[in-house]
């Protein structure tokens, strides 16, 4: 799995950076969404979406052309996005607009993501970086979700944006899973490999 080695090995210890600053926002905006859609303020918790879906493709153009990756980034950009999409689909199956098996389906997809992460440490690696799937995902879940939000308004305008915004959530499913076969893939080969990311004898379970 060279290549993921590679991509480990070309992220830098730097902490401040522009991609960072964009992740260190978008988490910022998770409590003021959760406040907004718990109260009913749907015109503003739709702007909020808007912008966090723009700021996480935003932060991934700056890394790589600022040439800013960095290992804080691989960490908090994805937990970013998984808080995000958390905290949305929490609030729009509070509010009925999702279905809770929507929830379940999405969250198992982490939980399967997730039991990686503590075998990839005991080895010697961090988070794998987030491949293209998995960018794109989490932006086709970032329309859907204003859009099924919108599409609680009465009249054409939600009836077309409810269509709209399941068409992009099937999306959205269907490109999540995907992102996490190939991690789970990814993952798999590192931990079947004999030398940890230094070249050094791995850590064993």
């Amino acid at each position: 799995m060279a290549d993921d080695k590679d991509d480990l090995d070309e992220a830098t210890d730097r902490v401040l950076t522009v991609p960072n600053l964009i992740s260190v926002i978008r988490l910022l905006l998770v409590p003021v969404f959760a406040i907004l859609i718990a109260t009913h303020h749907d015109v503003w918790a739709i702007v909020v979406l808007a912008v966090s879906g723009a700021s996480d493709w935003l932060d991934g153009v700056a890394a790589r052309r600022l040439h800013q990756v960095s290992k804080l980034g691989q960490v908090l950009d994805p937990a970013a996005d998984r808080l995000f999409i958390l905290v949305t689909l929490l609030g729009l199956a509070l509010r009925d607009i999702i279905p809770w098996w929507l929830v379940a389906v999405l969250l198992a997809r982490e939980v399967a993501v997730g039991v990686t992460l503590p075998m990839l440490a005991r080895r010697g690696y961090g988070p794998l970086p987030v491949n293209f799937i998995g960018k794109a995902a989490t932006l086709t879940l970032m329309y859907a979700f204003p859009l099924l939000l919108l599409g609680q308004i009465d009249g054409w305008v939600g009836t077309v944006a409810g269509v709209a915004g399941w068409a992009f959530a099937w999306w959205g499913v269907g490109l999540y899973w995907w992102a996490g076969f190939l991690y789970l893939r990814g993952a798999a080969r590192l931990l079947r490999s004999t030398d940890g990311p230094d070249g050094a004898q791995g850590a064993t379970a």
